[in-house]
């Protein structure tokens, strides 16, 4: 399928993308207080071999106590930024993949055991926990510990800390930054009434529950570089009754673009254990596809998105501008190849992985060795 539009170029401002398949943000949980280890050079530098456009590092912490679990990455001090240093600079040695890095809190999610160890939110006071804040001091599920109600001085510290990352991100040279605004997470539990209860200028009306998550992308969009791109992950919904919603979202959308955001990735659910969702091939393709009719910004569409037809099917039809895939490139990390030689494209590889290619796909490959 020569001109597949999955494997048409794209630019967010200075930043050029070869093609339309990003690698999203995915925690791995294997960190030492905040720090990357070999696991994380292992594993992304695996991925930015695999010719997607763009690899995104995992949820990372501003704070010690924004992080999801005690193994989560953080970007809180030189310890961690000379630990991401070391993983950046193996990688980059051998991909010239952009890479993008995803800054968040997670709030009242914070302070949880591994997944592969169940995944039950620690107690403070107990090994490994910590005590968690949020909007409102309200649980995330019943039998958990509340967290507390940040306050003013509590609201200045994480924005200063969004900002102070964001800094340690340009020095890094990373080459856009995405904000966390999905999945229940800090800056999704100031969106969503459900979790949201304030009564001062953080609470209430929509313009007051976003006040905070644009005040953080302010703070960061003024600390990274002007030229590189900012963007935001959203929840396109809570998949719950009286919840954020996608009306919602695409007034933050916008809100967004005003500002100057670069992109808006589109997931959905995470923010309460009520949740039902249709889960299914494209399920939150809808959601991209009502976004992207009311902005100008790029839109990338996630979620079960796993065939190769179907990939190409939602960038052609203009239902989103990308695709993000997670899980699916885990299980296959040579996936954007797969769907090049299924597509009839042509895609970047290694020069060491060139006599990989199979007969029947002679003009597969781009490399430094044959462009």
């Amino acid at each position: 399928m020569p001109g597949a539009q999955l494997f048409e170029p794209l630019a967010l401002g200075d930043l050029h993308l070869d093609n339309r398949i990003v690698i999203a943000p995915m925690c791995q949980y294997s960190a030492i207080d905040g720090a990357m280890t070999d696991w994380h050079l292992i594993h992304l530098g695996q991925l930015a071999l695999s010719g997607a456009a763009l690899l995104t590092i995992e949820a990372t912490a501003v704070l010690p106590e924004g992080r999801i679990s005690h193994g989560d990455v953080g970007l809180w001090n030189d310890a961690t930024e000379a630990a991401m240093a070391r993983t950046l600079d193996g990688i980059r040695r051998w991909s010239d993949m952009p890479i993008a890095l995803q800054l968040g809190h997670a709030g009242r999610k914070a302070s949880t055991q591994l997944p592969w160890k169940g995944g039950a939110q620690i107690a403070p006071g107990t090994a490994n926990g910590w005590q968690t804040v949020a909007p409102s001091a309200l649980a995330f599920a019943g039998g958990e510990n509340a967290p507390e109600a940040l306050d003013a001085d509590g609201l200045r510290r994480i924005r200063d800390a969004f900002a102070d990352a964001a800094v340690r991100a340009a020095r890094l040279g990373i080459d856009a930054v995405q904000l966390h605004g999905a999945h229940g997470y800090l800056l999704h539990q100031f969106l969503s009434p459900l979790s949201n209860r304030r009564d001062d200028d953080y609470g209430g009306s929509l313009a007051n529950r976003m006040r905070f998550p644009l005040e953080v992308f302010d703070a960061v969009r003024a600390a990274f570089p002007a030229a590189k791109p900012v963007t935001m992950r959203v929840s396109g919904t809570d998949w719950v009754a009286g919840g954020w919603d996608i009306d919602q979202t695409i007034a933050f959308a916008q809100a967004l673009e005003q500002r100057g955001c670069s992109a808006i990735h589109v997931s959905s659910g995470g923010l309460d254990p009520r949740q039902s969702i249709p889960v299914g091939p494209s399920y939150q393709v809808p959601l991209a596809r009502a976004v992207k009719q009311a902005v100008t910004m790029p839109v990338v569409a996630v979620g079960l998105i796993t065939d190769f037809d179907q990939a190409e099917a939602i960038v052609a039809t203009g239902d989103a501008d990308l695709v993000a895939l997670a899980r699916t490139i885990l299980y296959d990390p040579r996936w954007p190849w797969h769907a090049a030689a299924h597509l009839g494209a042509r895609i970047k590889a290694p020069d060491q992985y060139l006599r990989s290619q199979p007969r029947r796909y002679r003009d597969l490959f781009i490399s430094d060795a044959t462009s």
